[in-house]
Order: C-alpha cells, then sequence, then structure tokens
C-alpha cells in the first residue's frame, strides 16, 4: 500500500538531497606540513566546523583529500621515538609499536589516519567522518 508523503516528509527528503548537494572536496597538500596540524585541520573540515551552520550532533558534510602524503614533514627524531600503545586487557597485554615499523609494515597513510582518528570526538560520528576521509600517497 503506497500513500503520497505527507508534506513533513517530503520536506525532510529534499533536505536529505539538499546535503547531499551541499558535500564539498577539499583536496588539502601535505607537502612540508607537520603532522598535528595537518590533522587537526582535517579533523576540522570533517566536522564541519568550518561552516556557519555546525551542529555537534551532524556528521557534517565534507569530503577531504590529502594529496603529497610523502612529503609530510615528520622529524627523524619523532619517527623513531613516537610509540603507538596498544592493550588487550589482559595481564602483559601492552603492545607498543614505534612510527618507524608503522610505517615499515603498514604506510604513511596509517599514520596520519591515526593523527586525524584521535584528533575526532570518540562518539559515534567519528567512523562517518573517517569514512569521507582519502590520502594520497604520491610525492
Amino acid at each position: 500500500l503506497l500513500r503520497p508523503q505527507s508534506g513533513e516528509a517530503m520536506a525532510q527528503h529534499r533536505l536529505s538531497l539538499n546535503l547531499y548537494k551541499r558535500m564539498q572536496t577539499y583536496t588539502i597538500d601535505a607537502t612540508g606540513k607537520k603532522l598535528g596540524r595537518l590533522a587537526s585541520e582535517v579533523a576540522v573540515i570533517l566536522m564541519g566546523k568550518h561552516l556557519p551552520d555546525f551542529a555537534p550532533h551532524k556528521p557534517g558534510t565534507s569530503r577531504v583529500l590529502i594529496t603529497n602524503a610523502r612529503s609530510l614533514n615528520l622529524p627523524t627524531k619523532k619517527i623513531k621515538e613516537k610509540t603507538y600503545v596498544r592493550y588487550s586487557g589482559y595481564p602483559r597485554g601492552i603492545k607498543e609499536r614505534t612510527m618507524e615499523k608503522v610505517i615499515e609494515k603498514f604506510e604513511l597513510r596509517d599514520v596520519i589516519e591515526k593523527a586525524v582518528y584521535r584528533m575526532l570526538p570518540g562518539n559515534k560520528l567519528r567512523r562517518d567522518r573517517m569514512k569521507r576521509l582519502t590520502i594520497n600517497d604520491n610525492a
């Protein structure tokens, strides 16, 4: 049984279409930028804080493309000494991995993703916001 949508439902449908049309892609060149500054800039765009109609309960409408990720400004001291720590919950379950090992085993893309992920608020919208992040490695 199909019935015509009410005026409120039609308005809601138009609103979702307008949000889709408003979705913009921001391209950020990572050449010579520090990791933390890049991550905070990307997090602000993914949250939608750069828009005048920002609301913390909305996922945001912008996509971010990071180009030239390999030419990011990472000091060798940070690459050697920065550690990522995980805890399994079991006794002696702490696992540590340096940034150097993360870049070897995975890629620089994972380091940038972790930095952006940790800059976003830890709520249900974090995963959706991270899906709108694309990292391009060419340098």
